[in-house]
């Protein structure tokens, strides 16, 4: 929802006010839109338009090597007949005009019109409408423009800058309409500036297919898929309607509508490019982030357009407007650097020479650490809200990220063959490169600590090795996080276990009934740190909202020594 405005009925006005100061240096305003200052020899003017909502679409393009001017209608709203014919008549150059907006009523006959009236003066003006949504109609001529519209203004912006003519201009980009399919999906309505709710829903747990960038809901709702899910169902609809004779190289736009963010759209790419190359397809140039957009709508849309040489060259071409910056010479100077200084691949680390005991006790690292991933699967979404009480809620999600690569690493390390000391530590560097965070760092830190201990080549291992692994564990934390008893961290619960599981083995009890000991007493003293208030970390600035809840990193240690208690027993076999 909109929440920056001072009349709703002013809105367009006002922001488009704003754009103008801040890019003076390089447009003009005229009535109903901006125009780029000129440089250099005239050229073909390519004059863009449509509603307000969607920048960087339409006013954030207007510059060189994209389009010449930029004609700005209310929030969704076709400018005017007039505003077109201002905006195109300060635009040209002496070499004439073109058009190009979506295929919309309001557009069509909007612009229609201005290019009738600067006809009649003898300005020569063309239009090309761009119809790249598959989802709107079967028939190409009756497609409404969204997302494609970037590709067309993009080539046709190039082809003016590289100095054709009119009728050069104007052939290339019905070839890039021709060449561009557009398929969006939305997962939140938009909301008009003034309004208190959107201008359509979207089912819970559901996307909407074949969105419109003008408030329109999708064409059918469809339950929502995952990233991989959605990435099969976008580039599948686009590829069964790929032009007649199409190549095999494609621009590439992963479009978001609004409150999409950058992040997501990173990770549906992932997926997305995976399949596009799967069909064969080689991905030029390609171009991930917001576009063209939809006011606050959560959504994105795929835009493919295959091209062929001309196309291409134009696509390629540099550019520079206030939202857009390509510029081919820079990247090229770091293609060349990084082939020329390409660093030499490191030397795949080797297992050093291990033990049969070692071997047995790595099948147990193995198996602990399978333990310890469905132990966090299961309970991260209450260690996230535990960690949210006074802190950024990622507890959780890093432990489940951490525990997955350490079990992978540590599964590679030991069907390779190696030591359990190896798969310990192999297992906890992969935990802190993966994880990140302060959890990431201190349980990949420990688990690599206690691998040290239990050296490759024993012959056998006795509870009072694993004590020593724990105590290296504990002491490799406390020295990284600097916390002590009482500071409200899982140091709270890891201290008293390890000296409760020091104590019992001297005395003589059986390892894994240590064990279990042990890890009551830390589930005890992770509960008790609910009545601690915060002395270390992010929690610290919210200390009096964590008294009351028990400490994140306490309760996780707790729970993943509990659902250990039955591995010590075939850890002393080893």
């Amino acid at each position: 929802m909109t929440k920056i405005f001072n009349s709703p009925a002013d809105f367009s006005d006002d922001q488009f006010e704003g754009f103008l100061d801040i890019y003076s240096d390089r447009l003009r305003g005229v009535a109903g839109g901006a125009v780029a200052l000129r440089a250099g020899e005239p050229q073909v003017a390519v004059v863009i338009g449509g509603g307000s909502g969607h920048y960087p679409a339409f006013a954030g393009l207007v510059g060189t090597g994209f389009a010449t001017g930029a004609v700005v209608g209310n929030i969704f709203t076709s400018p005017s007949a007039a505003q077109v014919y201002s905006v195109a008549k300060a635009a040209n150059q002496g070499r004439g005009v073109v058009l190009s907006f979506g295929n919309y009523a309001g557009d069509n006959m909007n612009f229609g019109i201005a290019a009738e009236r600067l006809r009649k003066e003898g300005i020569d003006t063309r239009i090309v409408v761009v119809t790249d949504d598959i989802a709107s109609a079967d028939d190409e001529a009756k497609r409404r423009g969204i997302a494609g519209d970037f590709t067309v203004f993009k080539v046709m912006g190039a082809a003016a800058a590289a100095g054709l003519d009119l009728d050069g201009v104007e052939r290339a980009g019905r070839a890039a309409n021709t060449a561009t399919r557009t398929l969006g999906v939305a997962f939140t309505g938009c909301t008009m500036p003034g309004a208190d709710k959107p201008l359509f829903d979207v089912p819970e747990g559901h996307l909407g297919l074949g969105l419109g960038i003008h408030g329109e809901p999708g064409i059918s709702d469809e339950p929502m898929p995952t990233a991989s899910a959605l990435a099969d169902m976008l580039v599948e609809k686009l590829l069964a309607t790929a032009p007649a004779g199409a190549g095999n190289r494609v621009g590439v736009i992963l479009n978001g509508l609004g409150t999409t963010k950058y992040e997501e759209l990173f990770l549906l790419w992932g997926p997305v490019s995976r399949r596009l190359r799967a069909a064969g397809l080689e991905l030029v140039d390609v171009e991930v982030g917001e576009l063209v957009t939809s006011l606050d709508m959560g959504g994105t849309s795929l835009t493919l357009m295959w091209l062929d040489e001309e196309l291409e060259t134009f696509w390629k071409a540099d550019a520079y407007t206030p939202a857009y910056r390509k510029q081919a010479a820079p990247v090229a100077a770091l293609e060349a650097f990084a082939q020329d200084g390409a660093e030499a691949e490191l030397d795949a680390a080797v297992a050093p020479e291990y033990s049969g005991a070692s071997a047995r006790l790595a099948g147990a690292v193995v198996s602990g650490l399978e333990i310890m991933a469905a132990t966090l699967h299961e309970h991260e979404q209450r260690l996230g809200e535990i960690d949210a009480v006074a802190g950024d809620g990622d507890h959780g999600r890093g432990m489940v990220k951490g525990v997955d690569a350490a079990l992978r690493t540590a599964r590679q390390a030991a069907g390779g063959g190696a030591g359990a000391a190896w798969v310990l530590q192999r297992a906890g560097q992969a935990w802190a490169e993966e994880a990140g965070g302060t959890s990431g760092v201190l349980w990949g830190a420990a688990l690599e600590a206690a691998g040290t201990t239990l050296e490759n080549n024993r012959p056998s291992y006795t509870p009072e090795h694993y004590v020593a692994a724990a105590h290296a564990f504990a002491d490799a934390i406390i020295e990284l996080g600097r916390a002590t008893i009482g500071d409200k961290t899982l140091v709270d619960a890891l201290l008293p276990f390890t000296e409760a599981l020091e104590a019992a083995v001297s005395e003589g009890v059986e390892f894994d009934a240590a064990w279990q000991g042990a890890a009551a007493t830390a589930t005890e003293q992770a509960a008790a740190t609910a009545a601690l208030s915060p002395k270390l970390g992010r929690a610290r600035p919210l200390a009096a909202k964590s008294v009351g809840t028990p400490d994140a990193g306490a309760t996780s240690l707790a729970l993943l020594v509990t659902a250990l208690s039955g591995l010590p027993a075939a850890a002393g076999r080893a």
